[in-house]
């Protein structure tokens, strides 16, 4: 059993930090933190990249995208992508004049990827299904993307009954 009157009792006892102390501690951390500042715009190479294999993600796997537009090979994929991020990237770049806008800008950004992705997959999809026959076949939009550009267009295509 411990003696209270060991000088390791009573430091145990004592407060940890003075009142005055902790304040400095707190003062110092505002005063630091009123200087920092926070940019979203540019995004970083490391988050462009990110946003890179997200697209050639979706873009070349399966997806509620590729359920109605089928998907597009990995190459091909990510050539897409590369093209709709920097569009994009310049776009919303452009978009505005000050830095104080950059929430603003991030969200031109997303849309413009968002409505590139889209009709990057309609433009493919469209292209699939008009270098069918008219009227004589019916692709599978599941199939789409893997039947166009391919010497060997034996995706699924089933006659109209």
């Amino acid at each position: 059993m411990a003696d209270p009157e060991s000088p390791t009792a009573k430091d145990s006892a004592a407060p940890t930090t003075e009142p005055h102390h902790t304040q400095t501690q707190v003062d110092d951390t505002a005063a630091k933190l009123s200087n920092l500042t926070f940019k979203i715009w540019p995004p970083t190479q490391r988050t462009r990249d990110a946003v890179l294999n997200r697209l050639v993600e979706t873009l070349s796997s399966e997806s509620v995208l590729s359920k109605r537009y089928g998907t597009i090979p990995k190459e091909e994929a990510s050539a897409a992508a590369k093209l709709i991020e920097e569009e994009a990237f310049s776009v919303a770049g452009a978009s505005f004049s000050t830095d104080e806008d950059g929430i603003e800008i991030l969200q031109v950004y997303s849309k413009e990827i968002s409505k590139r992705m889209l009709d990057t997959v309609k433009a493919r999809a469209a292209a699939a299904t008009d270098s069918t026959p008219s009227g004589s076949a019916e692709v599978d939009s599941n199939n789409v993307g893997t039947a166009v550009g391919e010497e060997d267009s034996s995706s699924s295509v089933k006659a109209e009954d």
